[in-house]
């Protein structure tokens, strides 16, 4: 059985739009204007232990909706989420001592006080004992170097330091799974590389599944073993990077450098010229199974001191698909006080 299951997931909120005007104010009491609007639309996927998810789409895509859900905080109007053996809306005392969290945006620690304070808290929390929580906290220091800052006022810390605490608090006590949004967001390479190289420690030495939102396409690439894009409320892609990039990749550059620059070059099956620089050609095939082709036909005829193959970057491929899957349809229902 799958560690999490989504089932054709649904879920809605009804809005009242308000009106304008004294009149429109006064008509709004009598006969309120209610619009049901969908984030999430029968989303259906499982994942299983030990994955690492990237979870991605454009803001207002129903992303922070689902995880909600996936968190207990929020039940879906229709549909089953069972994550770990529970429900987790149903069962959110038990649910939530086996889950980690980390919203990049609000943080877990305590505001004044010294940032191992808050662990030490949490600590009590969760139960954890004091043999597993110095063991904890030796690998803690040992990967994320918070002995630096562990007794600094939270409110001292900068957003680096910040995380790196916010990470411990959530991995304290070894939950099973982990939700994680944004957690590099605003933070430079360094510390971003620290947090990802403790993520994938983590995930190796404890088969903790991971479920990561992010803008980050970078965390995407060296952290996710599998994508799932949601656009508009609904599944837009869910499979790996390397298959996002077959889907929707058109075409492959094949950059040859020649010894000598080439007046007249006679035209290749299946490539096509997109521009010379100097000794440089660039071509464009269609096909990947025809790049070898092509680069044997070069390497033949010509001397080439180099030969790069591109094809499109992950961010333009992810952007692609958030265009691809725009909508604006929006379901209303209008309801009145004395219905």
């Amino acid at each position: 059985m799958a560690f999490i299951t989504v089932d054709s997931v649904s879920k809605e909120f009804k809005v009242e739009v308000k009106q304008r005007g004294v009149i429109g104010k006064l008509r709004s009491l009598v006969r309120p204007h209610i619009v049901t609007r969908q984030a999430v639309r029968h989303i259906s996927f499982s994942v299983e232990e030990g994955e690492i998810i990237g979870y991605l789409g454009p803001n207002g895509a129903g992303k922070s909706t689902m995880i909600k859900m996936l968190c207990g905080i929020m039940h879906p109007s229709s549909g089953h989420i069972q994550v770990n053996g529970c429900i987790p809306y149903k069962e959110r005392r038990k649910f939530s001592m086996t889950i980690g969290v980390v919203f990049g945006q609000r943080s877990q620690l305590w505001w004044d006080l010294p940032a191992i304070d808050s662990l030490e808290l949490y600590k009590d929390i969760y139960k954890v004992s004091s043999t597993s929580y110095k063991r904890s906290l030796n690998e803690f220091n040992e990967l994320l170097d918070l002995h630096e800052f562990a007794h600094t006022p939270v409110r001292q810390l900068s957003l680096g330091q910040r995380m790196r605490m916010e990470l411990a608090a959530a991995m304290l006590h070894h939950p099973q799974i982990l939700f994680l949004d944004e957690p590099t967001i605003g933070l430079d390479i360094m510390v971003k590389e620290k947090i990802r190289d403790f993520i994938l420690q983590w995930n190796k030495q404890r088969k903790t599944t991971v479920i990561l939102t992010t803008h980050d396409v970078i965390d995407i690439e060296r952290l996710c073993n599998r994508i799932l894009i949601i656009n508009s409320g609904e599944m837009a892609f869910d499979g790996s990077a390397k298959e996002l990039e077959q889907l929707y990749t058109k075409e492959k550059q094949i950059i040859v450098t020649f010894k000598e620059a080439i007046d007249w070059l006679p035209p290749l099956l299946h490539a096509t010229v997109q521009w010379r620089e100097g000794n440089q050609i660039c071509f464009a095939v269609e096909r990947s199974e025809d790049v070898q082709e092509v680069i044997k036909r070069i390497v033949n005829s010509y001397e080439v001191t180099d030969i790069q193959i591109r094809g499109a970057d992950l961010e333009s491929i992810i952007k692609q698909v958030y265009q691809t899957g725009k909508r604006d349809d929006v379901h209303e229902v209008v309801y009145s006080h004395f219905s």
